[in-house]
């Protein structure tokens, strides 16, 4: 295994005179590392091992796009005959790390176009995102909003600040000018 890790390595040196990105191809070589030691384990068996303990063979690679802040990378996830392998450390039906989705859904808090977001994903090195894939990324954002919204309140709030602020909002089809009331309220402790 230290023999694999140690060819891909220097298969990455040769290539850092050519135009690569070397922090992206160190973590691809890695995270397929990771999902080879990962694979080997579920089946019992290393590549073009034989052992009474093999579970199953593997049957190819199925290829996949990560999105990181190191840029996008190309995995080849292996396919088993028997069962299904996926990573452990990458979410199922998941694109992004985390950190990415983070960097989406503040830009739409800020009320940033999905183009400029698309643009802003090219510029850390990805290779864009659509629109119907920020929506969906930002529906998490929702479920939020909503559990704070109906979150019960405890405690006393002697203090209550009230005010309001016309917003554009799209409702039924049209945009119409809406209030949009903030409260704040303040504890006998002078916690907000």
């Amino acid at each position: 295994m230290a023999t694999d890790i140690s060819i891909a390595l220097e298969e990455l040196l040769d290539k850092t005179g050519a135009d690569v990105d070397f922090l992206r191809e160190a973590v691809r070589a890695l995270v397929q590392e990771l999902m080879e030691i990962e694979v080997t384990r579920q089946i019992g068996a290393a590549r073009h091992e034989r052992t009474p303990e093999r579970k199953t063979h593997r049957n190819g690679y199925r290829h996949r796009s990560w999105d990181t802040r190191v840029g996008t990378i190309d995995l080849h996830i292996p396919k088993l005959r028997r069962g299904s392998y996926f990573p452990s450390w990458l979410e199922p039906r998941r694109r992004a790390e985390k950190a990415l989705l983070a960097v989406v859904q503040e830009a739409y808090i800020r009320g940033v176009s999905t183009r400029k977001v698309d643009e802003l994903v090219q510029a850390l090195g990805m290779t864009g995102i659509s629109k119907s894939e920020v929506s969906r990324l930002c529906a998490e954002l929702d479920e939020m909003v909503e559990a704070f919204r109906n979150r019960s309140l405890t405690g006393r709030y002697p203090y209550l600040w009230l005010d309001a602020k016309y917003v554009k909002v799209r409702e039924g089809g049209r945009v119409l000018n809406m209030a949009l009331v903030v409260a704040v309220g303040v504890t006998d402790t002078g916690e907000r």
